[in-house]
């Protein structure tokens, strides 16, 4: 990470153009970075993938065991402050981590639970007093946490809790009773950061040690997948928490619950990437080894297109997650040392739009990736002796963890509204430009250097999103959010313009560098090409979901404008891709 690069503000990328040499990619990891990726890498090779029979049959003291195993190696306290025994490192390392034990299967889940929802909440909210108790033994693995928020009654709807917290009559103690569902490590967790309504109403954060009396867990969910994680019921009857262990403030737990959200999407994300990567890997392999016909099915055009869009969705999904985290490094970088968690916090609710965008697109990009490998498997892909059938199996849940799609598909415009009702984003002024620019021709784009007409393509998904946005806002205004169809398709022309510009400055990045960027060109390419098309046929439900006779096809004329392109040789394109994915057996940038 070079200072010298330029912040963004969270979610300006939709109405500002973005420099290549700006953004933080994968090939800007720097010897420190490799070196706890590699780390990571052996740990997941040799402690992991032999034992994995074990950990999906659950055995949770083996799992343990491998916990207590990566906190000696450092890979649970990357988050955690120097000041408490941990590495203080910034949130690429984090990342790598991340996306290096997703390798690993659902173990991932195990190790992610930990560091992530269930240790952060301490870091960046809790008191000095908490934190030395706490976390110099959450980076070693001597404690293991855990996170409870979701109940029967309320996923999504947090807020909605029903756990409640009452002060005891001494005042030394919360009582708490209620019951949490589907909570990650529940079956071994030492700690459960726990949410719970104090007097029924103000909605507060715990800190609750198992140890605790009253604190039980139910049966082992009987799960589609993710079976080498832990996740029960956390039951609570007259738990008495010290008054001490209230995390943060009094009736401010929805601060803690939705920024720790927010850091738990951009590694969803990641941890995505990490999984496409080995389903192209063994997908590749087994291409290479199956024969049909008298040759392997590797050959086939059919099987090396799928080959080829896997990569492609892995080279955007990994572009857009590690775009996002390094842009979230530079804020804070910018904050310089300091220890408030609260302000680092405050720094990456930044990117919430962002996180949000990476999340959604990741986990459904893993879905897409791992059913090809299915496909590519034939009947051998519903066979458990194969990796793939528990990729599949795995990937499920991603799109429900983290806030669902469909919630997370609410936040980006909501966000960005937001932002523009606070002053914080000229989206209105941007749109406003628009109408007139409108009114004139549109510039066909440059095809005379690389990558010219690929960007002509981002500016003009950046002018469908205000044009279509502008109109949906004119004309419902505060009802806005009753409109839900339309809320949700203008995310999917915000999370494909940050897909294809994260792609499209990744491979101007590497060509500007002198670096070989062929592949990275070509996947850029067709990628913007084909979401061009996407967003065109999404902007059109819009229109027609608002407007009707002769207004419409006005519309409909503008939106042509926008979205004439000369079409490349697709066919070619993934041809050349996935010969190099083949030769290379694995996942190629």
């Amino acid at each position: 990470m070079t200072t010298d690069q330029k912040t963004s503000r969270g979610a300006a990328y939709l109405i500002e153009d973005v420099n290549a040499e700006d953004i933080f990619t994968p090939e800007d990891f720097t010897q420190e970075h490799q070196m706890i990726a590699e780390t990571t890498r052996a740990f997941v090779q040799g402690e992991i993938l032999p034992n994995q029979e074990r950990l999906e049959h659950q055995d949770w003291d083996l799992t343990v065991k491998l916990l207590q195993k990566a906190g000696e190696l450092g890979l649970l306290a990357a988050d955690v402050p120097e000041d408490y025994e941990g590495l203080g490192a910034d949130k690429v390392t984090s990342a790598l981590i991340t996306e290096e034990i997703t390798r690993g299967g659902s173990f991932a889940l195990s190790h992610g639970a930990h560091v992530g929802i269930g240790s952060l909440p301490i870091v960046f909210f809790g008191s000095e007093e908490q934190k030395k108790k706490y976390l110099p033994k959450l980076a070693a693995g001597t404690l293991i946490a855990a996170y409870a928020l979701t109940e029967p009654g309320s996923g999504s709807d947090a807020l909605g809790a029903k756990t409640v917290a009452a002060l005891s009559a001494d005042g030394k103690y919360y009582v708490l009773n209620g019951t949490k569902q589907y909570i990650t490590n529940s079956g071994f967790a030492d700690i459960f950061v726990v949410y719970a309504k104090i007097d029924g109403e103000k909605f507060s954060a715990f800190i609750v040690e198992r140890q605790y009396e009253g604190v039980s867990t139910g049966p082992e969910e009987k799960k589609m997948g993710i079976k080498a994680s832990s996740t029960r019921q956390l039951i609570l009857e007259d738990v008495h928490v010290p008054v001490e262990n209230l995390l943060g403030e009094v009736g401010r737990g929805h601060v803690i619950a939705f920024n720790i959200l927010n850091i738990g999407r951009y590694k969803l994300a990641v941890g995505a990437v990490g999984g496409m990567k080995s389903a192209i890997a063994t997908s590749v392999k087994y291409a290479k080894e199956r024969k049909q016909f008298g040759t392997a099915i590797a050959n086939f055009p059919l099987i090396q297109k799928k080959l080829a869009e896997m990569n492609i969705a892995t080279y955007v999904a990994e572009s857009m997650s590690y775009r996002t985290t390094g842009e979230i490094d530079r804020q804070l970088e910018h904050l310089g040392k300091t220890t408030d968690g609260r302000v680092v916090a405050q720094a990456i609710e930044e990117y919430a739009l962002e996180c949000s965008v990476d999340k959604v697109y990741a986990s459904e990009a893993l879905d897409f990736v791992v059913d090809e490998g299915v496909q590519i498997h034939g009947g051998a892909g519903f066979i458990q002796e194969y990796p793939i059938e528990r990729m599949y199996r795995d990937s499920r849940i991603n799109r429900i963890f983290e806030g669902t799609n469909e919630v997370n598909r609410m936040i980006i415009p909501n966000t960005l509204f937001r932002k523009a009702m606070k002053g914080e984003l000229p989206l209105l002024q941007a749109a406003q430009a628009l109408q007139q620019e409108l009114m004139g021709v549109i510039q066909p784009a440059d095809e005379m250097q690389p990558l010219s007409a690929q960007f002509h393509t981002l500016s003009m998904m950046k002018k469908i999103f205000l044009f279509v946005g502008g109109q949906a806002v004119q004309k419902y205004m505060q009802s806005m959010k009753d409109e839900q169809e339309i809320l949700a398709w203008l995310a999917d022309i915000a999370i494909e313009t940050y897909a294809v510009e994260s792609a499209l400055l990744r491979a101007k990045k590497a060509l500007d560098s002198g670096a070989d960027a062929a592949n990275k060109i070509d996947m850029a390419t067709i990628y913007s090409e084909e979401a061009l098309v996407r967003v065109e046929s999404t902007a059109r439900n819009i229109l027609a979901t608002m407007e009707e006779g002769d207004s419409l096809r006005t519309q409909l004329s503008i939106l042509r404008k926008l979205t004439r392109f000369q079409p490349v040789n697709s066919v070619e394109l993934k041809r050349r891709i996935a010969k190099r994915v083949i030769d290379a057996e694995k996942y190629l940038a």
